[in-house]
């Protein structure tokens, strides 16, 4: 058995209950009425159309994340949602600067792959949340609108037949293959043994 001589037993304790005053300001209560904004996502990873509503407030006269929640018709979803949704607006209260929440759920890759959406390559649902919460934060005076980048779109040598499909359809989430693309305003699956489709509506 190991022991501590009470001296620094003593030390132990102090530093323990020495206010954390550092955090404390940086926590967010939420008051009972809150401003938000919505916003509406169609991804190719869910079924159904998902609804972000983003809530904040004015604090020190900045404008600050309070809280996020996702609604869906697809009830599958709702207790990957709930962890999502809690995590998020447990660090919207407790950081000074949430922004780095963008690159975390940026860097998450969907193990099944992405899909490509206006000239974009989508990696994971996260990483369209985070496309979602960087406009949020733009909106609300949290940060600056990033320049967009031009990128070369000409043909690479080492480019493959299969990287130009992948280009052009998306992933499935009914039957999860890359089979899936726009027709007449409608995502629709190809694969004849799925027949998955969605609309804009």
């Amino acid at each position: 058995m190991i022991r501590l001589d009470d001296k620094q037993f003593q030390i132990q304790e102090l530093k323990q209950e020495e206010p954390l005053d550092h955090i404390q300001e940086h926590i967010a209560e939420r008051p009972n009425v809150v401003e938000a904004r919505v916003y509406k996502l169609r991804s190719g990873f869910v079924k159904h159309s998902v609804y972000i509503t983003l809530g904040f407030i004015e604090q020190n006269g900045r404008k600050r994340p309070i809280e996020i929640f996702i609604n869906s018709k697809d009830l599958t979803k709702n207790a990957e949602y709930a962890v999502l949704t809690r995590l998020i607006s447990a660090i919207f209260r407790k950081s000074a600067d949430p922004r780095f929440i963008l690159e975390e759920l940026s860097s998450i890759h969907d193990p099944n792959g992405g899909y490509h959406r206006n000239g974009k390559f989508i990696h994971s649902f996260y990483s369209e949340v985070a496309d979602i919460m960087e406009r949020f934060f733009v909106e609300i005076g949290m940060m600056e609108k990033k320049a967009p980048v031009i990128k070369d779109h000409s043909p690479r040598p080492a480019e493959t037949d299969e990287a130009a499909t992948n280009a052009e359809f998306q992933l499935c989430p009914d039957c999860s293959q890359r089979s899936v693309k726009m027709e007449n305003g409608c995502l629709t699956c190809v694969n004849p043994e799925c027949g998955y489709s969605k609309c804009d509506k």
